[in-house]
C-alpha cells in the first residue's frame, strides 16, 4: 500500500522527532519472522522506552538526513526494522536479546554518538550494563572504604570489649586472694 504525500511527510516528521530525541538507532533486517514474534519484540521494545518502526528506507533515509544516524544511510537497504531509544543501551539491548533467541532477527548495524556501528559494535554496546546498574555499582564502590572502616572500628571495639572482660575476673581473682 502506497502512502499519499501528506502520509509521508507525516512519516517523516515523526521519525525525526524520534531521531532527534535519541541517542542510538539499531537497524536490523526482520525477513522471516512471525506476527506473533514480532509483537513480543515490540511489547519488549516498548517496555524498555524503545520505538521499534518498520519503515519505507527512502522515508528513513529523509528523516535521519542531517542527524547523528545520517551514518547508515547507506545500510538502509531490504527488509528493516528500525530501533530508537533515548537510553544509549536500550535499543542495542532489545535487539540484540530478541536476535539471540530468534536466529530471523538479523543485527545490521547502529549508530551511537554520531558514528556507524557495525554488528560486533552494537553487541558490546548491548552488553553495557543498564544506567541503573552502573549507578548502584558506583554507589557500592562509593560506600565501600566507610563500610569497611566501620567494620575494622566494630572488630577494634569487640576486642577491647573481650579483653576488658577478661581483665576483670583476673583482678577479681587476685583481690580475692
Amino acid at each position: 500500500m502506497s502512502l499519499n504525500r501528506s502520509e509521508k511527510e507525516a512519516v517523516i516528521n515523526e521519525v525525526t522527532s524520534l531521531a532527534a530525541k535519541a541517542q542510538t538507532l539499531v537497524i536490523a533486517e526482520y525477513r522471516g519472522i512471525t506476527v506473533a514474534d514480532m509483537t513480543k519484540l515490540r511489547a519488549d521494545a516498548r517496555s524498555k522506552g524503545v520505538s521499534l518502526s518498520v519503515l519505507k528506507n527512502t522515508l528513513a533515509r529523509r528523516a535521519v538526513a542531517g542527524s547523528g544516524f545520517d551514518v547508515l544511510a547507506d545500510q538502509m537497504t531490504g527488509p528493516l526494522i528500525y530501533g530508537f531509544s533515548e537510553d544509549a543501551v536500550a535499543a542495542a539491548k532489545v535487539v540484540a536479546d530478541f536476535a539471540k533467541t530468534n536466529d530471523k532477527l538479523v543485527i545490521r548495524g547502529g549508530a551511537f554518538a554520531g558514528k556507524a556501528l557495525d554488528v560486533n559494535g552494537v553487541k558490546q554496546l548491548a552488553n553495557i550494563p543498564s544506567k541503573e546498574v552502573l549507578l548502584a555499582q558506583l554507589l557500592g564502590l562509593m560506600q565501600s572504604p566507610i563500610s569497611r572502616t566501620a567494620r575494622v572500628l566494630a572488630a577494634l571495639a569487640e576486642q577491647r570489649g573481650a579483653g576488658a572482660a577478661e581483665a576483670v575476673p583476673a583482678e577479681a581473682e587476685a583481690v580475692a586472694a
